[in-house]
């Protein structure tokens, strides 16, 4: 028989099993491990698999600073079912006719109320949270897990992240706060907790893996979403997304309507530099190269005599443009950004948004065969 450099991995039991008691199916995994090792010679390498029995603990450790959005907003109404077609028929002697006849109602204003979630991200009181909870509300209202509820005021907003920042004041104590981990550390597989409000049942909690990362749906220039099967439903939008070191790396944003298990989260590395901002100056300030770019798509790499399609292809350059005066032009192919690799032209915007004001930039630009790096 054959023993060297056998590994038997033994999951571990974990807080959450009666001490003394085996899992029946783990007593035969056991077991089983134990016969196949029988008549070795050489000691076997034990190698102990962890993996949760009880999402408990981390949860009581990260729920206190989730917290419920609710929001009011003021929308107004038409007095009458006909006054878009007035207005579009005005020389129309029929649109006098209808107008005079139905006679001039006034516009109503209706109360639309909506609910989403939000972490607090600092012990004064700032909550991130998604831009389409907070976008046009007149009153922003916060309740807590213990119940106490605040309003909150709208400290900035950033509508190409759809990410924002609002405020609340606490005079009774400093607040439970969540950390923003490293999301470039996430991988396919790795455990997420989702915490959020969905149809109004508070702080629900929902577990799953990160099915995906790097997805496109189509929503903009800052397409780079994670993607998870943790369930997530209409009012879970801003809540967090929780590795198992109770880290948030991603914001819950979106759904596929109909879809079962799809929800996507934006990466917490893109919500660190727009907090920062959003904190700092409440806006968010871009940089500009100047130059219009588009994917790389099979035909053009082939027509460029290229084996790949990776990078970022310069369409057009505008004139006087800190990209013409750094000799970029069009059919060049961006491959880097600040020695960040690009890949697609996602790539390259969020590349650029990670630029500080004032700091230069170094691109790796290839044409004809030929790399140059450009300090702009």
């Amino acid at each position: 028989m054959l023993c060297s450099g056998i590994k038997t991995k033994v999951p571990s039991l974990g807080k959450s099993l009666v001490p003394g008691r085996l899992l029946p199916g783990l007593t035969l995994l056991i077991v089983l491990s134990l016969s196949l090792l029988a008549g070795c010679k050489e000691p076997p390498v034990i190698e102990v698999v962890e993996f949760p029995q009880s999402f408990a603990d981390l949860v009581d450790k990260v729920q206190p600073a989730v917290v419920n959005i609710s929001t009011t907003t003021t929308v107004r109404v038409p007095g009458h079912p006909f006054q878009h077609f007035f207005e579009q028929n005005r020389n129309d002697p029929f649109g006098d006719f209808f107008e005079n006849f139905f006679g001039a109602v006034p516009d109503r204003e209706l109360k639309q109320r909506s609910l989403g979630t939000g972490f607090i991200i600092d012990k004064n009181g700032l909550i991130l949270t998604n831009n389409h909870v907070v976008e046009r509300a007149d009153e922003i209202k916060v309740r807590l897990t213990d119940s106490r509820e605040f309003k909150a005021a709208v400290i900035g907003r950033d509508p190409k992240t759809d990410l924002a920042l609002i405020k609340i004041s606490s005079p009774f104590e400093k607040l439970p706060v969540l950390l923003l981990g490293d999301s470039d550390q996430i991988r396919v597989g790795d455990w997420v907790l989702a915490i959020g409000n969905p149809f109004g049942l508070e702080h629900t909690v929902t577990k799953g893996i990160i099915s995906a990362t790097g997805r496109v749906i189509g929503s903009g220039v800052y397409d780079n979403f994670l993607q998870t099967d943790a369930p997530i439903n209409p009012g879970n939008s801003g809540g967090p997304l929780i590795n198992l070191r109770g880290e948030v790396i991603g914001i819950n944003t979106a759904i596929v309507p109909g879809g079962q298990g799809l929800g996507f989260a934006i990466p917490s590395n893109m919500a660190k530099a727009i907090a920062a901002q959003l904190a700092d100056k409440g806006v968010v300030t871009r940089g500009w190269l100047g130059v219009s770019i588009q994917k790389v798509t099979p035909e053009l790499a082939a027509s460029f005599g290229r084996q790949d399609s990776l990078g970022a292809l310069v369409t057009d350059v505008v004139p006087q443009s800190p990209a013409e005066r750094a000799g970029i032009k069009a059919g060049d192919i961006i491959k880097e950004v600040n020695r960040r690799p690009v890949k697609t032209p996602d790539d390259f915007y969020a590349a650029l948004d990670d630029r500080k004001a004032g700091q230069s930039l170094i691109l790796l630009r290839k044409k004809n065969g030929g790399a140059v790096y450009l300090l702009l």
